[in-house]
């Protein structure tokens, strides 16, 4: 039965494999013309088909992946993120997802909430010397062409390993509003319209004050029963209020009810800020068991609260990251199988990029794990490529790993796919001059809308070659290529596009060497 198990497995990514190379030989092939292009919904105003979304979550809840521990000097903290997003960049991925609010708590200059005992070692004391890390995080990620998405946890009081609870916290200042579970965590109660509002204000707070990319929450909505030992979540007070008001709904339906509410509004709240800022959720990999039929496993819909599919029917996200850190070859969980049954429930056509476990042990088969899993994606999702990878940590800790991505699926920079439900208006073209001096072509290029300019791409074509490209940064406005190869291939067309914050391309136009 394993032996036939791993024979499916195999014909599986290989069929996906195939189908993926059959798409990008179709995009290449110039005798199928325009049609084949739209059908596959690729842009036939450029030469190339370059949009990935490749991103690493950045914990700092327990100071996983950083700070590496609290009270580390602002130096300290600041050399850390630069290597982290070094690495990013070096390894051509294009986000970062960065948690800002762990537990009630901020990682950035806030008047609603404490600064982070994961950042300092005290909850409500500031780094030192002063600086705003979030502020840092984002500029230090477009310079090196990085979106930065903020990933906040919308209803955790005070981890475990939070320490001495401040008077700060909102476990002090609203207690009204928060429970404690028995496993030692704080947790604000979902369906109180306080929570509601504070969590509200925490998110438009940011959007409004940091040049951010998106807002990101995971999976953590009702707390995962374990962490009040098996028993339901005390929510009396709350529900007593609902149904001393004539409430009708049962107890779950009235919970999950609350969290859709919230999720709506969080949507709506940051489209009313800044509507190119994206809003992505990172839910558990299953929706029920069942869904598809021979899916087994822990029901979020049921234990969390979390009608994750209604959300995605919905359209009240721009990106979904379902949790899918099973492998390929897992009985009932099976990677491409929740995968293929979350893209059929993707019917408002949002970005569907799913999440992927990095760490299986740092070994070959952790590698080919992990690619396989890349290029299953981006054969069952070929109109918006992607994955999100959780986390930094094990891509950075097992070099094996971070070698081969950026070896094969990860050899060359991409772009993050446009989202055209927010913009679907191309940025103006980019003004080209060029300026050859012995064998060496001088781009420069220039943007009349600069604040509408987010990354520029370089196409150039060698004579009797195929379309290459190279990503910059806004702030990147040259390139030299040179006029004739060693082999003395000569350098024949070249174009460069504008590209703006939600993915949208400038018409490409290209220019003759001469």
């Amino acid at each position: 039965m394993k032996q036939l198990r791993s024979l499916l497995s195999l014909f599986l990514l290989l069929f996906v494999l195939h189908s993926c190379g059959t798409a990008e030989a179709t995009y290449f092939n110039k005798k199928n013309g325009i049609n084949s292009l739209k059908k596959n919904k690729w842009n036939p105003k450029t030469p190339l088909y370059i949009e990935e979304f490749r991103a690493a979550w950045i914990a700092t809840v327990a100071n996983i992946n950083w700070p590496s521990k609290p009270e580390l000097s602002s130096v300290e903290q600041k050399k850390e993120a630069i290597a982290l997003l070094d690495f990013l960049e070096k390894h051509n991925y294009n986000a970062a997802i960065f948690q800002v609010r762990p537990q009630a708590d901020a990682l950035y200059k806030s008047d609603l909430e404490p600064w982070s005992y994961y950042l300092t070692g005290k909850q409500g004391d500031a780094p030192m010397p002063y600086y705003d890390p979030l502020e840092f995080w984002v500029e230090e990620a477009h310079k090196r062409g990085l979106e930065l998405h903020v990933w906040l946890n919308p209803y955790r009081a005070h981890h475990t390993q939070g320490k001495e609870i401040s008077e700060k916290s909102i476990v002090k200042t609203h207690p009204e509003l928060v429970v404690k579970l028995e496993n030692g965590m704080y947790w604000m109660d979902p369906a109180m319209e306080g929570t509601k509002k504070h969590s509200l204000a925490v998110v438009k707070d940011i959007v409004s004050r940091y040049d951010i990319d998106g807002v990101h929450f995971d999976d953590y909505f009702y707390p995962y029963d374990s962490y009040n030992n098996g028993k339901d979540f005390p929510d009396e007070k709350s529900w007593g209020a609902y149904l001393k008001n004539g409430g009708k709904l049962s107890r779950n339906d009235w919970r999950r009810d609350h969290v859709n509410d919230f999720i709506k509004r969080v949507y709506q709240t940051i489209k009313e800020e800044k509507p190119y800022v994206k809003f992505g959720l990172s839910p558990f990999g299953i929706w029920r068991p069942g869904y598809p039929a021979s899916v087994v496993g822990y029901d979020q819909y049921d234990k969390l609260f979390a009608d994750a599919k209604l959300w995605l029917n919905k359209g009240w996200i721009d990106y979904f990251t379902p949790q899918l850190y099973w492998k390929i070859n897992k009985e009932g969980q099976s990677f491409p199988e929740l995968l293929g049954w979350w893209e059929r429930e993707n019917t408002q056509k949002r970005h569907l990029w799913p999440g992927i476990k990095m760490d299986h042990g740092g070994d070959k088969q952790n590698v080919d794990e992990v690619i396989n899993q890349i290029m299953i994606t981006r054969g069952m999702l070929p109109n918006s490529k992607g994955t999100v990878h959780w986390s930094i940590g094990p891509v950075v800790k097992y070099d094996t790993l971070s070698k081969a991505l950026l070896e094969q699926p990860y050899a060359k920079k991409s772009l993050v796919p446009a989202s055209p439900w927010l913009d679907n208006q191309p940025p103006v073209q980019p003004l080209v001059n060029l300026k050859t001096k012995d064998n060496t072509v001088n781009i420069i290029w220039s943007h009349s809308g600069k604040k509408d300019a987010f990354k520029f791409v370089l196409y150039y074509k060698y004579a009797n070659g195929k379309w290459n490209y190279k990503i910059f940064s806004r702030d990147e406005v040259s390139s030299t290529l040179p006029l004739l190869t060693e082999k003395g291939v000569r350098l024949e067309k070249i174009g460069v596009t504008a590209v703006d914050r939600t993915g949208n391309q400038s018409l490409f136009k290209e220019k003759k060497i001469m």
